[in-house]
C-alpha cells in the first residue's frame, strides 16, 4: 500500500484489508449468534456500505434477506448536515428484526434518520452494525450494536468510501494526509 491521490488529496494507508476482513469475519459471528433463530432483513446503507454488506453477507449463516436504500449527506470531505433520500425503501418493515448495515458513523445524523423512518415502519427490532465508527464525532443517543474499528476524525476512503466520487473501489482504507 501506497501513498495514492484522489483528485486534489493524498491519501495513506490506513487499514488493510486483511484487518477489514477480520472485523468483518467477528461482527458476522456477533450477528450469527445473536440473532440465531431469527430471519433478519439485512438494510445496507448506499453508497458507501455496498462492499462491508456484501462481505458480511458473505459470512452471516442465518435464513435473510437484503435491501438497499441509498441516503447522501457528505459533499466533498464534509457532512452538509442534511440527509437525502435518493433510492428508498422498498420492504415490508412491520413486525421484522432490521439489521441496518452502514459502512461509517460519524455524527450518527443519517443513521438516526434511518431509525426514525424504520420505527415509524413498524420494525420489531432495529440493530445497527457499522465497519467503522468515529467515537468523537458521534453527536446522538443510539446504540450501534456492532462495530468494527473506532478511528478518529480524519476523512477517510477506501473499501466502499468516496471522495468526490473516487476511491471506492480500494480494497484498503486510506486515511488523508494535510
Amino acid at each position: 500500500m501506497n501513498v495514492i491521490h484522489v483528485h486534489d488529496k493524498k491519501f495513506r494507508p490506513f487499514i488493510p484489508f486483511e484487518k477489514i476482513e477480520e472485523e468483518t469475519k467477528r461482527i458476522a459471528w456477533e450477528i450469527n449468534n445473536d440473532l440465531k433463530g431469527q430471519t433478519p432483513l439485512f438494510l445496507s446503507i448506499l453508497n458507501g456500505s455496498f462492499m462491508f454488506a456484501a462481505d458480511l453477507l458473505k459470512h452471516i449463516t442465518l435464513d435473510c434477506e437484503i435491501s438497499f436504500v441509498k441516503l447522501a449527506s457528505y459533499s466533498g470531505t464534509e457532512s452538509t448536515q442534511n440527509v437525502r433520500q435518493l433510492i428508498g425503501f422498498d420492504e415490508d418493515i412491520y413486525g421484522r428484526t432490521v439489521v441496518v448495515v452502514e459502512d461509517i458513523i460519524d455524527s450518527g445524523l443519517t443513521m438516526e434518520r434511518v431509525l426514525e423512518q424504520l420505527k415509524d415502519m413498524g420494525a420489531h427490532e432495529v440493530y445497527v452494525a457499522t465497519l467503522m465508527f468515529k467515537p468523537d464525532a458521534f453527536k446522538r443517543d443510539y446504540e450501534v450494536h456492532y462495530k468494527g474499528f473506532d478511528i478518529g476524525n480524519e476523512f477517510i476512503i477506501g473499501y466502499g468510501l468516496d471522495y468526490n466520487r473516487q476511491g471506492r473501489n480500494l480494497k484498503d482504507i486510506y486515511i488523508i494526509e494535510e
